[in-house]
């Protein structure tokens, strides 16, 4: 079985972000291998652990996914203050005799973004809506390389996951838990010092906002979930998150000053890209007056650019609107209307690019987490839940297709549910032994056998 057919047996998706199935993100070649560890976020703790821990399984997987692509140059790119990483991987390096170089950034949020990755790596912009292998490059997170090495050197397939749970809990830990692993498990397993709180599944800027108690209790580990932050119910992240569209609209009407910022600090326009969330903001009053779809791609076309890493409204704007969300609404406006918004395959970079990087540090104090800005995670424990459930969808694409039905006995990674055919897709196997108790649409549930 070759690297490809191994990767796909196995149901390995991207482990860092939208989970992007990585047997079709590897069939290719290219001229760059990027290894991405700079763990994109704040307070996420995954990626350092992964590369402290699992160096040379790490080291092993990049130089056999690079041979695979024919790959001319091998980088793990990752913060440069991640001092005892960056010698733990060093050391790897040199154990291997591999031909891998290490690129240190600097501490600056969206530092582990893969197409600002790729421009800094490389220097090339990756096209807007555009992939890095069409600037022959390939980016893989950290985790992901992890589960490449299991496959290839265990045939394991992915049923677990590594993840940290941090802010309102005793101290930032990290976990390595079944897939399908309720996350109030882990969450008490962390110890949390309030009893009413939400969550973000993920980081603070990106990660999806989980409020309703139900929500949260139904919320399961998923192969794609790299961090759980803990918050009060009423912290800003959480009341922000949950702003209705209307509301939104009419603040952006009434109240954008014009400043530029969103698009001077915008990580999409700074890479080359035509995105100018002012402008957006600016034409917004005009919406529902423009019926000629020419007018309307002038007027909104940048947004189809907006990649919602959340700088304009979390950090640039000093009005506290949400450039993001209006973004995301004229993405849909412009679907629904059937316009293709032009696409600039020769993309260049800003010259003052390195001016306007964000320091991480200062967009925590401005979302309000510093107290829990350097608070790392020094142990990490196994959890054995008695019942998972393992959602059929973890990743891009069509879900999978169920093999087993209600009680049927799995054994730990066995195959619970097929890549559905003619798409992107991705295995989903069962994360524990048991017997399968409930089946829906959404997943299935396993029951832990009893040893007896």
């Amino acid at each position: 079985m070759n690297l490809i057919e191994t990767v796909k047996s196995a149901g390995i998706v991207g482990a860092g972000g939208a989970g992007f199935p990585t047997h079709i993100k590897l069939n290719t070649k290219a001229e760059w291998f990027i290894v991405n560890a700079a763990e994109c976020e704040p307070l996420i703790e995954t990626d350092k652990y992964l590369c402290r821990t699992f160096a040379d399984r790490i080291v092993v997987a990049a130089t056999a996914v690079a041979a695979h692509l024919g790959a001319q140059h091998i980088v793990i790119a990752l913060k440069r203050k991640y001092e005892p990483e960056i010698a733990a991987l060093q050391a790897a390096i040199d154990k291997a005799g591999a031909d891998i170089r290490l690129f240190p950034m600097a501490t600056f949020y969206p530092a582990g973004d893969e197409q600002t990755m790729v421009q800094l790596v490389t220097g090339k912009t990756v096209p807007e809506r555009g992939l890095p292998i069409d600037v022959g490059a390939v980016v893989d997170n950290v985790g992901t390389l992890l589960n490449i090495y299991s496959a290839l050197t265990e045939g394991a397939p992915v049923s677990s996951k590594f993840l940290s749970v941090t802010g309102e809990v005793r101290e930032p830990i990290m976990l390595h838990v079944p897939i399908g692993t309720a996350i109030t498990e882990c969450i008490q397993a962390a110890g949390p010092r309030i009893s009413d709180y939400a969550v973000i599944l993920g980081g603070p800027m990106m990660g999806k906002v989980v409020s309703d108690p139900e929500a949260i209790r139904a919320a399961v580990v998923t192969k794609t979930t790299g961090n759980l932050l803990v918050l009060p119910r009423d912290h800003y992240l959480i009341t922000h998150a949950e702003r209705p569209i209307d509301r939104i609209r009419v603040q952006a009407r009434s109240a954008c000053i014009q400043c530029r910022m969103c698009t001077d600090l915008c990580p999409r326009y700074l890479i080359g890209h035509q995105i100018r969330p002012n402008l957006v903001m600016r034409n917004l009053y005009r919406e529902n007056f423009i019926e000629d779809n020419d007018e309307f791609l002038r007027a909104f076309g940048d947004a189809a650019n907006c990649c919602s890493c959340g700088v304009c409204e979390m950090f640039a704007c000093p009005m506290g609107l949400s450039p993001r969300k209006v973004n995301e609404y004229m993405k849909t406006q412009l679907r629904e209307r059937g316009i293709q918004v032009p696409r600039n395959t020769d993309c260049q970079a800003h010259e003052d690019i390195d001016l306007h990087r964000i320091p991480t540090g200062r967009l925590v104090t401005r979302l309000g987490l510093a107290e829990y800005y350097g608070l790392h995670a020094h142990e990490c424990r196994e959890l054995t839940p008695d019942t998972v459930f393992v959602p059929f969808s973890q990743h891009i694409g069509k879900p999978a297709v169920p093999v087993k039905a209600v009680g049927d006995p799995v054994e730990a990674g066995e195959l619970l549910a097929a890549a559905a055919e003619g798409g992107l897709s991705a295995n989903i196997h069962a994360s524990i032994t048991g017997v399968i108790s409930e089946i829906t649409p959404a997943g299935a549930r396993i029951a832990r056998r009893k040893e007896g």
